[in-house]
């Protein structure tokens, strides 16, 4: 039963609670605005900091950070990813293929810092508590740790870009990663001239953002809302009109 009586956890302060919103909507995966200045080893303990921080299956923290500030390994793994990226421009229809040819998928060369995200599944050992029945919890896991150093890097003023057109076993050779660690995200790090207000693939129409209600479900699968939540479903349009249409985000 229920205690009524029970203490409630504080929520942040309006500030803090508008910041945190404000860096989820205003993040974005960045490719070609990036800047030379470096990027000062504080604040880049920070962001990895956040990462390290992330939830876990089992507390098992299967993430290691592999840093790459070298020019020689940068271009090493850029060859990775034009050759993968010229097989992957083959596979699309014409249209689609005329818009892809004009995306920049990467900036592996001219962002200060790459940074791999691996999971080692063998980390904790073979039977690992929360993995017991869903095996690739530790690779969702390592996933949480990219998101948090990625909120964690926009609210520095960072941008991030996750590159993700590499062969898996070449990448690992180019960055002498063991097969049988898993690469979770290539990232690309770096100031920038600035941050879009929309998401590059959005802007270019590769495709569109879906609407919320269209996504929610309610007791069972497919069950969308047939007036039973007309709060919730409105309440869901008019934040998603406000993000998209006005640029505001909740406080």
């Amino acid at each position: 039963m229920e205690n009524l009586s029970a203490p409630q956890a504080q929520a942040f302060s309006d500030a803090d609670r508008a910041a945190v919103y404000q860096a989820i909507f205003s993040r974005r995966d960045v490719r070609g605005q990036f800047l030379p200045t470096p990027v000062p080893d504080d604040l880049l303990s920070r962001v990895l900091m956040a990462a390290h921080h992330a939830p876990s299956v089992g507390f098992m923290q299967p993430w290691n950070f592999l840093l790459v500030r070298s020019d020689e390994v940068k271009q090493r793994v850029h060859n990775v990813f034009a050759e993968a990226n010229d097989e992957a421009a083959r596979m699309f229809p014409d249209e689609k293929r005329e818009i892809y040819s004009k995306l920049k998928l990467q900036g592996i060369l001219e962002a200060p810092i790459n940074l791999c995200i691996t999971c080692d599944r063998s980390r904790s050992g073979p039977v690992v508590l929360g993995r017991t029945h869903m095996p690739t919890m530790d690779l969702y896991s390592s996933v949480c740790a990219v998101q948090n150093l990625w909120l964690a890097a926009r609210a520095e003023g960072l941008g991030v870009g996750w590159v993700s057109i590499f062969h898996e076993k070449a990448l690992q050779d180019a960055l002498g990663i063991p097969h049988h660690i898993v690469p979770i995200a290539y990232l690309c790090i770096g100031y920038v001239s600035h941050f879009n207000d929309k998401p590059e693939l959005e802007k270019a129409g590769w495709l569109p953002r879906l609407p919320i209600n269209d996504l929610v479900y309610f007791e069972q699968w497919g069950d969308s809302d047939f007036g039973q939540n007309p709060r919730l479903t409105v309440a869901l349009a008019e934040l998603q009109a406000d993000i998209q249409e006005k640029g505001i985000f909740p406080k």
